[in-house]
């Protein structure tokens, strides 16, 4: 798949395709069942949104009334986990972006993004998810009228921004073939799950 071919509407129905696919048995132990080529976009944003599917389902999990200690450390080390399998495979996108525009010699004025392509689809696949689950609000028989119609208002402002940041990614896209503007990465530099980084974990390194 190209950069021209992989558009918001692909992005999107690969997406939805990953939130269906976790909803057939609503599991947070269900296996991932990847159906697209390892080392393809495909699969890696199929990932990306199966991972932000388990954790939507985690964080409902950790709020739960009478939770045990226990059990709270237990999800929110398996948040911390996701988090950063997250952010590792936010960057996998952004370095098959990288290979495809690794020939485009961008024009002396070309300016500068906020953020890469890849952290413009984590965004898409959280409003996917948040279009998932707002709509079952807009249908639920055991809520009030008045619920139902604040929540089918809050559908349709997602719908928008979701056109909205499909818009924005291919615009960017645009502009990189064009040379126009730039693609520059910087990496998240995650420090708290870096033995060496982080204070409470290599001070306890050395305690022990």
């Amino acid at each position: 798949m190209t950069v021209q071919e992989l558009t918001a509407a692909k992005a999107n129905e690969i997406f939805n395709r990953a939130i269906d696919d976790y909803h057939k048995t609503d599991d947070i132990h269900a296996k991932e069942q990847n159906p697209f080529a390892e080392g393809t976009i495909e699969s890696l944003l199929y990932r990306k949104n199966w991972i932000d599917t388990v954790q939507w389902h985690l964080e409902d999990e950790v709020r739960a009334p009478n939770i045990a200690d226990a059990s709270v450390v237990h999800l929110k080390r398996w948040i911390d986990r996701s988090n950063q399998d997250r952010n590792d495979t936010v960057e996998k996108i952004d370095d098959w972006y990288l290979t495809h525009f690794r020939d485009i010699k961008p024009s002396p004025d070309a300016r500068l993004n906020s953020e890469s392509p890849a952290w413009i689809l984590d965004r898409m696949s959280i409003i996917c998810l948040k279009i998932y689950h707002m709509r079952l609000e807009t249908q639920r028989s055991d809520a009030t009228d008045e619920h139902r119609k604040k929540c089918e208002n809050k559908l349709n402002v997602l719908l928008e921004q979701q056109s909205d940041l499909g818009r924005c990614l291919e615009e960017y896209i645009g502009d990189i073939l064009a040379g126009t503007r730039m693609m520059k990465v910087y990496r998240q530099m995650k420090m708290y799950n870096d033995e060496s980084l982080n204070p409470v974990l290599y001070q306890k390194g050395k305690s022990n």
